[in-house]
């Protein structure tokens, strides 16, 4: 199998028949390079070696794909993402969506602006903020098709955190492990309470990962209320359960 980028592609192409361009390819490269690099000053993530990088986090990322459309000139926001993910695997993908990355650490955040300015990724932006903040925030509440999280909260957290931020019709992802069935079924109340309803559990096998991965399919049915979400910190300590 061919080493870094090229190794990617095959898998994207085999698993979730997602086409790869040479460019696109060296946008992988330049982002596992970045991410090393800037790791040794700044807090970005425990999975550094490349080819875990090139699994379990890009391949992780684009296994949205195998859920639900990204189609061009769709909304897109990255909730808690961190040193970019899955947001920023995605627009490499799928350069003609429009996504928005969501990260309350300024460290972070200055990783993201670095590696959008360094892939002149045009279609992205970083928000500098909490969720609880971003969902009261007139250009981003309700204006999502699509909102993104791995790794935040627990899902009827979660569920405050992305909600108010998508549109009637818009979908929500939770990328989750293990618990991701125990998870859904305790979010009844959250989802009621929020406008969601559950659609469905995808399961997500990656090369060379035992355990299974999961992407939690909500979507927005009813408008959530003025409300949610509830100040910094409650969504977690009093979730909607």
């Amino acid at each position: 199998m061919p080493a870094n980028g090229g190794a990617l592609a095959e898998m994207a192409a085999a698993l979730f028949n997602i086409t790869l361009s040479p460019e696109q390819i060296a946008h992988f490269d330049r982002y596992a390079r970045e991410l090393a690099a800037w790791n040794e000053h700044t807090n970005l993530t425990a999975i550094t070696e490349p080819a875990a990088v090139r699994v379990r986090h890009f391949l992780d990322s684009l296994s949205i794909a195998q859920a639900v459309p990204l189609l061009p000139g769709a909304r897109v926001i990255d909730v808690g993402t961190g040193a970019g993910f899955p947001g920023l695997p995605l627009l490499i993908a799928f350069p003609e969506i429009h996504l928005t990355l969501l990260e309350a650490t300024g460290k972070k955040i200055a990783f993201l602006e670095h590696m959008i300015a360094a892939l002149g990724l045009s279609n992205a932006g970083t928000l500098h903020a909490r969720a609880e903040e971003a969902g009261h925030l007139p250009e981003h509440r309700a204006a999502y098709d699509l909102a993104l999280a791995r790794s935040v909260a627990r899902l009827p957290s979660l569920l405050e955190y992305l909600l108010p931020l998508v549109k009637v019709g818009g979908r929500c992802v939770a990328m989750k492990g293990a618990t991701a069935e125990a998870e859904a079924a305790g979010s009844r109340r959250a989802l009621a309470a929020l406008g969601g309803q559950l659609q469905r559990l995808d399961t997500v096998r990656l090369p060379g990962v035992d355990e299974l991965h999961y992407l939690i399919m909500i979507e927005k049915t009813a408008p959530t209320p003025a409300l949610y979400p509830r100040k910094p910190g409650i969504p977690t300590r009093k979730p909607l359960v």
